[in-house]
C-alpha cells in the first residue's frame, strides 16, 4: 500500500482554503444565482413519489437515526472483535458538534417560500450542509473499511460500498431538491466532510500500514 502523508496534508490544506474561501463568498452574497438556478432546475420537475424518495434518502442525516446508525454500526464491529474499527466509527459522532459549531459561525438562514419550494421544514442554519458531511465521512468511512478489512464476505464488502456510493452521490440532489440547502451549502458540506474524513483514514490507515511493515502478510 502506499502511503503519502505528506500528499494528506497538502490534499487537506487545500480543502482548508476551498473552505475559507466559499465561507468568505456566502458571507459576501448570502444568496448567490447560481445558488436559486439550481434549486430551481431540480425543483422543477417534482412529484409525490420523488418527495418521498428524496426524504428517504435524507433519513439517515436525521436524528435521531444518524446518531442510532453510528452506533449501531459501531457495536457491530465491537462485537465481531473490530475493536479499533468500532472506535474509529464512534468518532464520527463528533460531526455533530463540529456542523452545528460552523452553522453558528457563519450563521446563514435556510432557504425559504420565497425562492425554493419546501418540502422540509428545518431548525438549523443552513450553511453547511449537516447531511452531505455526515454522508462523507461515515459512508466514506465505510468505504475505507470495506477496502482494508479483508475477512468479510465479498458479497456484503459489495453491497455496503455500492449503498455508500449511491447515498454519498444522491444525497446532494436530496437536499436541494427538498428545499433544504443551497447549492454552496452542499459545497461546504462536501469540502467539510472530506476535511473530518481524511485525519480519521489517515490514523486508521497509518496503523494498518505500519503493521504490514512489520509483518508483510498482515494485509494479504
Amino acid at each position: 500500500m502506499n502511503y503519502k502523508p505528506k500528499l494528506y496534508f497538502l490534499i487537506f490544506l487545500l480543502l482548508l482554503a476551498s473552505f475559507i474561501i466559499l465561507t468568505g463568498l456566502i458571507a459576501q452574497h448570502p444568496i448567490p444565482n447560481i445558488d436559486i438556478q439550481i434549486s430551481e432546475l431540480l425543483q422543477k420537475h417534482h412529484s409525490e413519489f420523488a418527495d418521498k424518495l428524496m426524504l428517504t434518502i435524507s433519513l439517515f442525516g436525521e436524528l435521531p437515526w444518524s446518531l442510532l446508525l453510528v452506533v449501531l454500526v459501531s457495536a457491530i464491529f465491537f462485537t465481531l472483535k473490530l475493536r479499533r474499527e468500532s472506535y474509529y466509527i464512534l468518532c464520527i459522532l463528533l460531526t455533530g458538534l463540529v456542523i452545528l459549531g460552523v452553522k453558528n459561525i457563519v450563521n446563514r438562514p435556510r432557504p425559504s417560500a420565497d425562492y425554493v419550494r419546501l418540502v422540509e421544514i428545518n431548525r438549523f442554519q443552513s450553511f453547511p450542509s449537516g447531511h452531505v458531511m455526515s454522508y462523507i465521512v461515515f459512508f466514506g468511512f465505510m468505504i475505507i473499511l470495506m477496502k482494508t478489512i479483508k475477512n468479510v464476505n465479498q458479497k456484503l464488502r459489495n453491497f455496503i460500498n455500492f449503498f455508500s456510493i449511491v447515498l454519498i452521490i444522491t444525497i446532494p440532489f436530496s437536499r436541494i431538491y427538498l428545499g433544504a440547502h443551497w447549492f454552496t451549502d452542499i459545497l461546504g458540506g462536501f469540502l467539510l466532510g472530506l476535511m473530518y474524513l481524511m485525519p480519521l483514514s489517515y490514523f486508521y490507515l497509518k496503523r494498518n500500514v505500519d503493521k504490514s511493515l512489520a509483518h508483510p502478510r498482515y494485509l494479504n
